[in-house]
């Protein structure tokens, strides 16, 4: 979504009010384009404990979670415990584990052994007593309970979701990519260290269904009223992807054959909107078609993929992907373009799937590369508009029509280990836009779509940083796109081609950019046509220019023209 999240969402737009199903209540939000702007960051000792691989962290590596939790609806409250078992990497420091208040440690075990621990905010400080040898596999548990924090604009700002279904059956759902899987459960709420597979055990009571993510090893009736739901994830995952999803749900499923072979398509609805769901959700075959045309093979073919109606807009959840689109296409039937292109198709089977290739297989290890996750999914949007009309004008003009909504209030990249994603708009339409304009630098699309399957092969299941994807795609493109980088993700200015007459020349030159931006435009000159030109923030000239009248910027390129007199 959204880390929302993405924030995981998944995308903080872009309507001033909203009719949510009937089941999941009224919500309200902030039409994108008059949010007032975002005040620069203060950053505290809370940020760097969340936002860092800081002494507490950095000496273990945890390689596998044993989540447990029982969930009471008619309090909204939870009880549980998660083991977790990491691998010592150096010498070890306390061990900072992460659990928000007001939930509540009940006890901290190692080997037989009560742990004691501080608390410091939202995090936990062990002092661990049994030895911890560089190369050791070990596990410790920590037991907890209480009231987590209650999501009151979901997925937007993360927490628990408390409803009820429009006929009145309690409906339990997870959205938590902002605040961070520990407002709800124990561990390293890192970007950057993913267990490598977990298990996910959810009591609920018997009249509930829940949904996890990865594979259901099993269904255990307990015999006190609850049932226990058993789910096994075999690959790596972000911490905040993990989910609860408990309703009275139906399942249906269905498989589509495809680049990794026989994928699993399980489907999770309502009961009462089982016939609205099989309708709807048909478009996921054929997402999944241009997805992996474009990006590879759908990176969880082990774990199968899942879309389950949820209690809130929707959220990427790793092999779980959360859906309340209210069974309609657009986001909530809206084009975000202003086109009408994208009335065509389910905004969030779309975008939040996207993010099964971008933000879930390659996950910037920090908060500060968010973009990662939201630029390329907002691109895929495009993509998807392409393979659904075979057009690729078309898939610009969807794009292009998104630049309505982008602020530059801050950069689309934030400052690393400090929790700070950038801007929390921009790195959707901007970073799109920012796509789409390497694509037309790049100029050959069968190079650039080796680009984005190559991204995704090089980087499968890995946590990265933002310099490593700059870095692939300038190298695998032939082009030197540091600059190109810098400008679009670390400031908040447009590039803005300067050009006037000066004796029967055309002088251009690039101002509003970085030091040493040289990006080449395309632009349209009376009488020749389209011609590539190689602007420098010093005048250069085109010879035998008479006029201005007919002179264009291809709108491609995500840039501001202005003539000079």
């Amino acid at each position: 979504m959204m880390r929302f999240s993405c924030r995981t969402f998944a995308v903080l737009t872009a309507i001033s009010a909203f009719s949510a199903p009937a089941s999941a209540g009224a919500q309200t939000n902030t039409p994108t384009g008059n949010r007032p702007a975002e005040p620069a960051r203060k950053y505290s000792h809370a940020d760097s404990l969340r936002g860092s691989n800081g002494p507490g962290r950095a000496w273990w590596d945890a390689t596998y979670y044993d989540l447990n939790v029982a969930i009471t609806p008619t309090d909204s409250s939870i009880r549980g415990w998660n083991a977790i078992t990491y691998m010592v990497l150096s010498a070890s420091k306390p061990m900072q584990m992460d659990l928000q208040p007001p939930l509540v440690v009940d006890s901290i075990r190692q080997d037989g052994r009560d742990v004691k621990y501080t608390r410091d905010g939202n995090a936990l400080m062990l002092a661990l007593t049994a030895a911890q040898k560089v190369g050791d596999s070990k596990t410790v548990t920590v037991y907890y309970h209480g009231k987590p924090v209650a999501a009151k604009r979901p997925p937007w700002d993360g927490g628990y979701i408390w409803r009820t279904d429009s006929v009145g059956n309690p409906w339990v759902a997870t959205a938590n990519e902002g605040l961070g899987a520990s407002v709800w459960w124990p561990n390293k709420d890192y970007f950057g260290d993913e267990p490598d597979s977990q298990r996910v055990a959810i009591t609920v009571p018997d009249s509930m269904i829940n949904v996890s993510n990865g594979r259901m090893r099993g269904r255990k009736r307990n015999g006190n009223g609850t049932t226990t739901y058993e789910w096994f994830v075999n690959e790596p995952i972000n911490n905040y992807n993990i989910a609860v999803n408990a309703g009275s749900y139906e399942r249906f499923f269905d498989v589509y054959q495809g680049e990794g072979g026989t994928l699993s398509l399980d489907y999770y609805a309502l009961r009462y909107h089982v016939a609205d769901a099989r309708k709807q959700w048909a478009q996921v075959k054929p997402m999944l078609k241009c997805f992996e045309n474009w990006f590879g093979p759908y990176p969880w073919y082990r774990d199968g993929y899942k879309l389950i109606e949820a209690p809130h807009l929707g959220m990427e959840h790793q092999s779980a992907v959360a859906y309340g689109n209210g069974f309609q296409n657009g986001y909530l039937g809206r084009d975000l373009s202003k086109t009408g292109r994208g009335l065509t198709w389910d905004f969030i089977i779309v975008h939040e799937s996207a993010h099964e290739w971008w933000g879930n297989s390659l996950t910037g290890k920090d908060a500060a590369y968010m973009w990662i996750h939201e630029s390329f999914a907002n691109y895929a949007e495009n993509l998807y508009v392409e393979c659904q009309t075979g057009d690729k004008k078309a898939g610009a003009e969807y794009v292009i029509g998104t630049r309505e909504l982008v602020r530059n209030d801050r950069p689309i990249e934030g400052v690393p280990s400090v929790n700070d994603e950038g801007s929390g708009n921009d790195h959707y339409y901007k970073g799109g836009n920012m796509l789409h304009l390497i694509r037309q630098l790049v100029g050959n699309d069968d190079k650039w779509k080796q680009i984005l399957r190559g991204l995704q092969s090089t980087f499968r299941h890995q946590t990265i940083s933002g310099a490593q994807v700059e870095q692939y795609i300038t190298k695998e493109s032939g082009i030197n796109l540091s600059k190109v980088f810098d400008q679009y993700l670390r400031t908040t200015k447009l590039p803005a081609l300067e050009y006037k007459i000066d004796g029967g020349q055309l002088a251009y030159r690039w101002a509003n950019v970085v030091a040493g931006f040289d990006m080449p435009v395309q632009v349209t000159i009376p009488g020749r046509g389209a011609v590539m030109l190689k602007p420098t923030t010093e005048w250069n000239r085109e010879a035998g220019v008479a006029t201005l009248e007919g002179f264009a910027v291809d709108v491609n390129w995500y840039v501001t023209a202005k003539p000079m007199s």
